[in-house]
């Protein structure tokens, strides 16, 4: 594997959570119930957009067997930053032989401002 240089073909998200009322969204991406036990790292390349406004930290999910693992990344900047994330910092997630779902949630408590844009690239595993 050669991870490429961020921002080429990138995902963006425009996120709202401004609401007078509770409010999350986000977005997910089915696995196909991947097995994750021979791994070590979950690794993200994300970049916010200084224009339009980004969260300093976000909530990544990883779903399987009836669980959750959630961790929330803290430190997003306007430029692309690495984060390699120990499959075992995803609270609550106990066995990583099925995973099925990624998730990114974006919620009125923790992304300020509660509007923006986020850019997501480099998306793997590794040992």
């Amino acid at each position: 594997f050669k991870e490429q240089e961020p921002g080429n073909f990138s995902l963006k998200v425009d996120y709202d959570v401004d609401s007078s009322n509770p409010a999350y969204n986000g977005f997910w991406m089915k696995l196909r119930n991947l097995d994750l036990s021979k791994f070590k790292y979950f690794v993200i390349y994300i970049k916010g957009d200084v224009e339009k406004g980004f969260p300093g930290k976000l909530k990544l999910e990883l779903k399987g067997n009836g669980m959750i693992g959630r961790y929330m990344v803290e430190g997003v900047t306007d430029a692309w930053t690495k984060f390699q994330i120990p499959l075992t910092d995803f609270r609550g997630l106990k066995d990583l032989t099925n995973i099925n779902e990624f998730t990114v949630v974006f919620d009125d408590i923790n992304s300020k401002p509660k509007v923006g844009t986020i850019y997501f690239d480099n998306v793997y595993i590794t040992t």
